[in-house]
């Protein structure tokens, strides 16, 4: 099947705002570029940055623990390694993420601007290259757009795609037709080439919205409800690299 690449996003910091990218670099064997380097514990989640394992996101300030993150407007700026965060009635803040300064600054500031859905300690950790996915093995995520589309249909809504905190957003595939993609199957991305690992399983996540930080759908119910199963979207490993970017092709 043949589509395109609609939009490329990264997500420096695991559960904040989303980065939307004209074009990436993808790299063998690697995970997508200056995605979820960062994560806030919220509470010591046990992860040892002197030997990086994966951690369940319950132990980090995501959408699926407290729905008020999307409410935190961010920017990450790569050259410097500063962190941007803003949010309603409260001092906007830069801190430098590769300072133990910078780190405990933000900590603060989501302490304060969280409140009471933070159970905290709060405190930002990373171990580069080690990754703050969803999955460990998750290195590429991407979202069929029609496939979004018909289950907003059945549920008589407009969805937006950024509930589901992709890499990669691809239009001109059948609905639904990326589940039929077994383990292995190759798919290219523009001149970069993947394949499929997983179907990815969804979680409460969704149910926020990403403007207004508000659970306002149930998307888990309605995937079982509807299709009988709690997927959208795969994880894809990158067999080839190359340059991706807006408009490419998206083949499987």
């Amino acid at each position: 099947m043949h589509g395109q690449i609609a939009s490329l996003y990264r997500y420096p910091v695991k559960g904040f705002t989303p980065e939307r990218l004209g074009r990436v670099k993808l790299r063998e064997g690697e995970y997508f570029p200056v995605d979820r380097l960062y994560a806030v514990e919220n509470g010591p989640s046990g992860f040892d940055p002197a030997a990086p394992a994966f951690v369940s996101k319950t132990k980090f300030t995501v959408l699926a623990r407290m729905a008020e993150v999307a409410r935190v407007r961010t920017g990450y700026d790569e050259a410097t390694t500063r962190f941007a965060v803003s949010g309603d009635g409260h001092t906007d803040l830069t801190a430098d993420l590769s300072s133990e300064a910078g780190r405990t600054a933000l900590a603060a500031w989501l302490t304060a601007f969280l409140g009471e859905a933070a159970t905290g300690p709060l405190k930002v950790v990373s171990a580069p290259p080690h990754r703050f996915t969803d999955h460990i093995l998750g290195h590429v995520s991407i979202i069929n757009l029609a496939s979004l589309r018909d289950l907003g249909q059945r549920m008589a809504v407009l969805i937006d795609p950024l509930r589901f905190r992709a890499n990669l957003y691809i239009e001109g595939w059948p609905a639904w037709a990326e589940l039929d993609l077994g383990a292995g199957t190759p798919v290219t991305l523009g001149v970069a080439s993947l394949s499929v690992f997983k179907p990815i399983t969804r979680c409460i996540a969704t149910h926020v919205d990403p403007a207004s930080g508000v659970r306002d759908l149930e998307i888990v119910e309605a995937l079982h409800t509807h299709y009988g199963h709690l997927h959208c979207g795969l994880y894809l490993h990158v067999t080839g690299g190359g340059i991706v970017k807006e408009g490419d092709g998206a083949t499987a």
